[in-house]
């Protein structure tokens, strides 16, 4: 069952009820992607993005049918938020024929061509690249639309973000970079890995505006995002927005996260979580009671326990998918 997003034209109240039904999905399906990895039913790596889902909710809001996403391997959410099917998610996840990929592309490689989700990506900024050409193929076909592409502070980086950047605004192509930074990367802190530490500042020397956003706030994100996707939609070339996120859990689930303390995850938990804000302003605009939003909650949860029996139940690959999607030149 794929979520259904609201305009970011909508009432307040309907889209604040919308962000909030959309982050609990994030929330509750990686919670369980978690729980099935611990069972060893999903191999090989397993990223998560708890903490960071005020990002990608306000960052879709924003978009209009059409525009195209791309990301790098921490891209559950990306595909929940782009409107793809939990069962299909999570069938992918742990491997089975069902998945988006069918099987064979796990938790960092999966796409969908139907919702203009191009792909998790496990080359640390390979994706900055190729989101790029897909805003240059929007400016080349001159169809109004835009591409997004998403990338973290470690892969901010990396030599091929700045050729990317060069690239968008030689040709003002219509392109939103968008940096997660959840001031770890892989488990090192932003300040003792860049010189500069102010990530939207990046794209100064190259004529790119940019602009750092509480990525904890789902309205400040979906505003800055509506500001950024105007920009490029109007012909005025690339846009960069820094969204300064945390991440609860470790890089991966084998990642104990020892070079930060329980003290600082606790507070981030305790004071800035984002699902929890969006509730708290819910309730207290008179809105929703405690008791609908249970009710949210427990339909959520419906959701995710679904797409993870239908991940069970979902047959492994069959042999001949080895052969299949595999270009061979003679």
């Amino acid at each position: 069952m794929a979520t259904k997003r609201t305009s970011s034209k909508s009432t307040s109240k309907d889209q604040m009820l919308a962000d909030y039904r959309e982050m609990l999905l994030m929330r509750r399906f990686e919670e369980k992607a978690g729980q099935l990895y611990g069972m060893g039913l999903i191999a090989g790596f397993c990223h998560l993005y708890i903490g960071q889902e005020a990002v990608v909710t306000g960052i879709q809001a924003a978009l209009d049918e059409g525009d195209q996403v791309i990301t790098g391997y921490r891209d559950h959410a990306h595909m929940l938020a782009c409107g793809m099917d939990p069962n299909g998610v999570m069938a992918e996840l742990t491997g089975r024929e069902g998945g988006y990929s069918r099987g064979k592309g796990g938790s960092m490689h999966m796409f969908s061509r139907e919702k203009n989700f191009y792909g998790g990506h496990g080359i640390v900024g390979a994706q900055v690249s190729i989101g790029t050409g897909l805003g240059f193929a929007n400016w080349y076909k001159d169809n109004g639309k835009i591409s997004v592409a998403y990338f973290g502070d470690g892969a901010a980086n990396q030599g091929q973000v700045y050729e990317s950047f060069n690239m968008a605004k030689l040709w003002d192509l219509p392109v939103v970079f968008v940096i997660e930074n959840n001031q770890y990367a892989m488990g090192t802190a932003v300040k003792r890995a860049s010189s500069e530490t102010h990530l939207y500042k990046r794209g100064i020397s190259f004529g790119i505006p940019g602009e750092e956003v509480d990525g904890m706030d789902v309205e400040a994100v979906r505003k800055a995002a509506e500001k950024a996707a105007k920009h490029a939609r109007s012909g005025k070339g690339p846009y960069i927005l820094e969204m300064k996120t945390y991440r609860y859990r470790g890089h991966s689930m084998s990642d104990p996260a020892k070079y930060r303390t329980r003290d600082e995850v606790d507070e981030m938990r305790t004071h800035h979580d984002p699902i929890d804000m969006v509730k708290a302003k819910i309730i207290d605009k008179g809105w929703s009671t405690e008791e609908d939003l249970k009710a949210i909650d427990k339909e959520v949860k419906a959701i995710v326990n679904a797409s993870a029996e239908f991940a069970k139940e979902s047959p492994e690959p069959d042999p001949s998918e080895l052969y299949t999607d595999v270009l061979v030149e003679a």
